[in-house]
C-alpha cells in the first residue's frame, strides 16, 4: 500500500508539473491553426498516460481496432473516470471532446482545454446545448476533427449505466458520420474524483460503427449503440478493485456444467 502511495504521489506530481508548462506553450501556440494547437494538448495527455502506464501500473488493451473508420466519426464512449479521457487521444486519430461549460472555469486545465476546440456546453440550457452541439460540431468536422462524446453525460460507476442523452447520434445523423461505441472498465482502477489510481490492465472495445441511414433516426443509432455498449461492460467488468459486486461474482463463479 505504501508503494502504491509513492507512485501516485509521483503521478501527481509530474501532473502539477507539467500542467503549467503545457498550458503555457497552448497560450503561445493561441496564434497557431486549430491542429498546431492541438499538439500540445494531446502531448499533455499522452505524457500522463505514460505515466499511468509505467509508474502506477495501469496498463491497458484495445480489442476491435479493425472497426475504427478511416473517416473522421463521433466517438460514442463509456464514461468511469478520467481514465478515457487521456487515453482515447492515443486509441483514435485527433478529436474534440464535448464537454460541459463549467470546465473552462477550472484554472490552467479549463483555459487550456478551451484552446484545444472543444464543443462547450451549457447543460442546464438543453435546447441551446442542442444547438451549439449541432453549430460547432460541423465546424469541427470541416477541420478534420473526430468528435468525442460521453453520451451518459456524466461519470457512471461500474455495472450502472446511465441514461445515454441523443446528442452523438444527433451529430453523426446531421453530419453523415459514422458512431463508433466503445467500451472499457477503467472506472474499476480509477474510481470517480478518487486521489489513487490502481494498478491492472483496462480493457477497451471499440465496436462496429453505427452508420446513419436514411430510415434510422438518432434514437435508433443511439439505441443500438447503447445495447452494444452494455452488453459489452458486462462480458469485461468484474476484474477491478472497484468492480460492480454483482459482475466480480459473476466473473468468479465456476463455469455452469453442461
Amino acid at each position: 500500500m505504501i508503494s502504491l502511495w509513492i507512485r501516485n504521489l509521483l503521478y501527481w506530481l509530474v501532473l502539477c508539473v507539467i500542467t503549467p508548462l503545457f498550458f503555457c506553450l497552448l497560450l503561445l501556440a493561441a496564434p497557431l491553426p486549430r491542429r498546431g494547437r492541438h499538439v500540445f494538448g494531446v502531448s499533455w495527455a499522452l505524457t500522463l498516460l505514460w505515466m499511468l502506464e509505467h509508474v502506477i501500473g495501469l496498463k491497458y488493451t484495445v480489442v476491435g481496432r479493425e472497426n475504427i473508420p478511416d473517416e473522421p466519426s463521433v466517438i460514442c464512449s463509456k464514461h468511469q473516470s478520467g481514465w478515457e479521457t487521456l487515453a482515447l487521444q492515443k486509441i483514435f486519430p485527433w478529436q474534440v471532446y464535448v464537454a460541459k461549460r463549467e470546465l473552462a472555469w477550472i484554472p490552467l486545465f479549463g483555459w487550456g482545454l478551451v484552446l484545444m476546440n472543444p464543443i462547450m456546453i451549457n447543460r442546464s440550457d438543453r435546447s441551446r446545448s442542442n444547438q451549439r452541439l449541432l453549430e460547432q460540431g460541423l465546424e469541427r468536422k470541416r477541420h478534420k476533427f473526430w468528435i468525442t462524446v460521453f453520451p451518459e453525460g456524466t461519470r457512471t460507476k461500474p455495472g450502472v449505466p446511465g441514461k445515454y442523452k441523443l446528442g452523438a447520434a444527433r451529430m453523426a445523423k446531421q453530419f453523415d458520420m459514422p458512431l463508433v461505441p466503445v467500451a472499457h472498465n477503467a472506472g474499476e482502477f480509477w474510481p470517480r474524483n478518487a486521489f489513487l489510481k490502481y494498478p491492472g490492465e483496462v480493457t477497451v472495445v471499440i465496436g462496429p460503427a453505427v452508420r446513419p441511414a436514411d430510415d434510422a433516426g438518432p434514437e435508433a443509432m443511439m439505441a443500438e449503440a447503447e445495447a452494444w455498449i452494455e452488453s459489452q461492460q458486462r462480458l469485461i467488468g468484474g476484474v477491478g478493485p472497484f468492480a460492480h459486486p454483482d459482475e466480480k461474482r459473476q466473473r468468479l463463479a465456476p463455469p455452469a456444467s453442461a
